[in-house]
């Protein structure tokens, strides 16, 4: 009987351990989210899962072309998923189509079709970040007032990979 009840102790030791770890893991450095609409293509499909690295950003701020998952400021129940395009000091501008930071042209190989409305040039203010998604014309992003210059306070992480469908894997 003592064995039975070694061996039941064991099995579950290892269960809250594995518990315990899945929380740990979930809470402060990866977690699973669902692409929701089609504001990021062709970079990202509606349907699509990835994994959001939560613990980078501890370490250091978005950079330019990361592709970041934050709170919708005005209902933080919802995260969006955007393409960083600027950072505090970096001055913005969109001009005839023409994305321009600190007044250079952007190379944007990932958009579809060139970029609706013009946006006037604004500095990008401390501790935030100026996001765009890659389907510009289909996107509520930092021209938004909605959604403005997004405090790096609320990204949650960046999306490092595709994970479903298997197909889509990167």
């Amino acid at each position: 009987m003592d064995k039975s009840k070694n061996e039941m102790r064991e099995w579950l030791e290892t269960i809250a351990i594995a518990v315990v770890l899945a929380i740990i893991i979930k809470t402060f450095l990866f977690d699973l989210i669902l692409v929701d609409g089609n504001s990021m293509m062709p970079t990202l499909a509606d349907g699509e899962r990835l994994i959001v690295y939560k613990a980078g950003y501890l370490i250091h701020k978005p950079q330019p072309g990361d592709l970041v998952v934050f709170r919708y400021p005005h209902e933080p129940k919802y995260n969006f998923i955007k393409r960083v395009i600027a950072v505090e000091g970096d001055t913005i501008e969109i001009n005839n189509g023409e994305v321009l930071v600190n007044e250079h042209p952007l190379e944007e190989p990932y958009i579809m079709e060139i970029t609706l409305g013009d946006f006037h040039k604004r500095l990008v203010p401390e501790n935030t970040i100026f996001v765009l998604g890659d389907n510009r014309n289909n996107s509520k992003d930092s021209r938004s007032e909605d959604v403005g210059f997004v405090p790096v306070s609320q990204v949650k992480g960046e999306a490092l990979l595709k994970i479903w469908p298997l197909s889509k894997i990167e």
